[in-house]
């Protein structure tokens, strides 16, 4: 398939730069083979069945997003940073702009006690060194880091102290990702209470979400496209919970994409199993699905490879009603924005 099949316009206005509040008050376009329902994302209780399962991305984002100085002399320059990959003993990969103003073996300082030395450059990636314990790491990227919020909000608004609560699930753990899984920041725990009740069943799994997720697709035949590669984990009490409600005849339904792709690399010789390790899965049209059976997500970037994976999912064809009637009832899009649940055999 052509890049240009996953195209579409979207009218200015429709890209959200906050979230709804409370939370789970954002709209809920719900989607089968047929109908479209509007909701909110407080009814999901009402859509859901019980025997369900949740899977949920319980990745935690960092303030990846950094501002310092480099000095060379009296010479000064400005560094933004954005960390990438956790190298292990205290080496990041990172974006570095601009990346030509830095020589091996300089030092950044981006405040608050947190500065790094520049340790070279690979495929256009920076190699910085911190000098810090991991603890005090964490504690000083907390002072001197910010969110690091997609580009096409960054490009309407300045990241600020709100966005340290809004851009983070109320379930994330595992510190790593450098952008939020962003199906979930639509829940809040009443709805989750009341998704307990109504006999839901959750899964906790980890993918790290990268910068990578917000690359475009530059090759007109996306058979040609290399997928950046992100680090999860599905354990083997998440796989047994995934096996259990597959058995009983409930539903596996990921909430986000990463959740998704993650599940799916765990399950790509037929029954998921315990996983972990780097998955650059790339999910197109005739896509193989092995264990979700539904899908939250939100409202997506034209051409991306998020486009291609909710068309591998529900069809090319439907998912451009879908978002042909999400544009009309002006749904809000991207990370910010309203949900969509995607169920292929319908309710």
């Amino acid at each position: 398939m052509k890049l240009s099949d996953f195209d579409f316009d979207l009218p200015d206005g429709l890209i959200a730069t906050r979230p709804a509040r409370p939370r789970s008050s954002a709209r809920l376009l719900v989607a089968g083979p047929e109908a479209i329902d509007d909701l909110h994302v407080f009814d999901l209780p009402e859509v859901l069945r019980p025997g369900d399962r949740l899977v949920l991305n319980d990745t935690r984002v960092i303030p990846a997003r950094l501002q310092g100085h480099r000095r060379r002399g009296e010479a000064e320059a400005r560094i933004e940073a954005t960390l990438l990959t956790d190298r292990g003993e205290g080496l990041w990969a990172a974006l570095l702009k601009p990346l030509r103003k830095v020589k091996e073996g300089e030092v950044i300082d981006f405040g608050g006690g947190l500065s790094a030395t520049f340790e070279g450059s690979e495929e256009g990636q920076g190699l910085l060194r911190f000098a810090l314990s991991p603890d005090a790491f964490s504690e000083a990227l907390a002072q001197a880091g910010r969110m690091p919020l997609p580009p096409y909000i960054e490009a309407l608004r300045f990241p600020d102290a709100q966005d340290r609560e809004d851009y983070q699930t109320v379930w994330a753990r595992r510190e790593g990702a450098v952008a939020a899984p962003t199906a979930s920041l639509h829940f809040d725990e009443p709805l989750l209470a009341r998704l307990r009740e109504k006999g839901v069943e959750f899964t906790h799994v980890t993918l790290h979400v990268g910068a990578g997720t917000f690359l475009p697709v530059k090759v007109d035949d996306i058979r040609e496209h290399r997928m950046h590669a992100e680090w999860g984990e599905v354990t083997e009490e998440a796989a047994a919970g995934i096996s259990a409600t597959r058995a009983a005849g409930g539903r596996v339904i990921p909430v986000g994409t990463t959740a998704l792709r993650l599940i799916e690399t765990a399950a790509r010789e037929g029954a998921i199993r315990p996983w972990r390790g780097d998955t650059d899965i790339f999910i197109t049209p005739g896509f193989p699905f092995r264990v979700a059976d539904g899908l939250m997500t939100n409202f997506h970037l034209p051409k991306s490879t998020l486009m291609m994976l909710v068309s591998a999912f529900l069809g090319v064809e439907r998912i451009r009603q879908v978002y042909a009637h999400a544009i009309a009832a002006r749904y809000r899009f991207f990370s910010y924005g309203d949900a969509s649940l995607l169920l292929p055999e319908g309710r």
